[in-house]
């Protein structure tokens, strides 16, 4: 009771759930694929949303959500206006390490409709993480979703000592630096 039995599995633990919201369905389902396909060590189950809140009648179904994921794609004002609006019916203790904002179309600067002070700003508003990622390099996209493999863990309490919180100062203080 309590601990392992000698040669099995130990406790089942809950799936990591991240919630990835953003406007571009596309760029939502191609990066779940890739987290997906990457080798992990825990189940994980990803939920797509297009924008927030999501519908009420379902809330007593729900379940628990570890990181949610904000997709920014650079070349799309909606895309910004539409995370921005969403970020209004989060509750605040998301924003204690566990919301993070991915910005893609990044290395196509010649067709950005949105400023970067506008994401820097985003970050220092909710205290939460930007990933810069390009959806199209099949490389960025696997190093992107070991990123956040990582930081679902870490949000789920899979990573024993490290805090959600703690976490986010330590790469907000990264980012600082």
């Amino acid at each position: 009771p309590g601990g392992r039995a000698r040669g099995g599995a130990g406790p089942e633990r809950a799936p990591c759930r991240p919630q990835l919201v953003g406007a571009d369905g596309s760029a939502q389902q191609r990066l779940a694929e890739v987290v997906l396909r990457e080798p992990k060590e825990f189940k994980i189950s990803i939920h797509l949303a297009a924008s927030l809140p999501l519908p009420a009648e379902r809330d007593h179904l729900r379940p628990r959500i570890d990181l949610i994921v904000f997709i920014i794609d650079i070349k799309s004002k909606y895309s910004l206006k539409n995370v921005e609006a969403s970020l209004a019916h989060v509750d605040a203790s998301f924003f204690l390490g566990k919301v993070c904002f991915l910005v893609t179309g990044v290395g196509r600067v010649n067709n950005c409709s949105i400023e970067m002070n506008a994401i820097w700003k985003l970050r220092d508003t909710y205290c939460s993480p930007v990933l810069l990622c390009e959806l199209e390099s099949e490389k960025i996209q696997a190093t992107t979703a070991q990123r956040l493999l990582r930081m679902l863990q870490i949000c789920a309490g899979h990573v024993p000592g490290v805090s959600a919180l703690t976490f986010g100062s330590l790469m907000r203080s990264s980012a600082d630096d």
